[in-house]
C-alpha cells in the first residue's frame, strides 16, 4: 500500500475528498493521502473550496510515509516557486477614519499608573462618605 511511495515521490493524484483542514488525494486505487491545508498553497488558505474540487487531478509531492499508521503526508505547495518579495501581501494601510493617538486629546487614555493615586483618592472619599 504505502510501500510503493516514497518521501520525495512527485505523483498526480485525484481529490478525492475535502474538510476543512485538508484535502484527500488518491494516488492509486489503493492508496490515499493528505494535503494538510497549509501545504496546499503559498499564503492563507480560508477556503479550501476555494483552490481545489472534488475529482480535480493535482501534482503532488510526498512529504511523508507513515507505513504504521498507513498515512502519507502530501503538499502541493512544495512543487510551487515561493513567492518574491513583491508577490509578498503587505500589511494594510490604516483604514480610512481610523485615528492615530498622538491626534487624539490624551484625556481618557491615560495608564493605569497615571490613574491609580485618583482611583485611589476617590476610593477614600468614598470611603468617608460612607462612614
Amino acid at each position: 500500500m504505502t510501500a510503493n511511495y516514497n518521501q520525495g515521490d512527485i505523483v498526480t493524484g485525484k481529490v478525492t475528498g475535502i474538510q476543512p483542514y485538508g484535502a484527500f488525494i488518491a494516488l492509486d486505487q489503493d492508496t490515499q493521502g493528505l494535503v494538510h491545508i497549509s501545504e496546499i498553497k503559498h499564503g492563507f488558505v480560508k477556503d479550501i473550496h476555494e483552490v481545489l474540487s472534488i475529482g480535480e487531478e493535482v501534482k503532488v509531492k510526498v512529504l511523508q510515509v507513515n507505513e504504521d499508521e498507513g498515512k502519507i503526508s502530501l503538499s502541493i505547495r512544495a512543487l510551487e516557486d515561493a513567492p518574491s518579495a513583491e508577490e509578498v501581501k503587505r500589511p494594510r494601510s490604516r483604514r480610512q477614519g481610523s485615528v492615530r493617538l498622538e491626534d487624539v486629546d490624551r484625556e481618557g487614555f491615560n495608564t493605569l499608573k497615571d490613574k491609580l493615586q485618583e482611583w485611589i483618592e476617590q476610593s477614600e472619599r468614598d470611603d468617608l462618605i460612607k462612614k
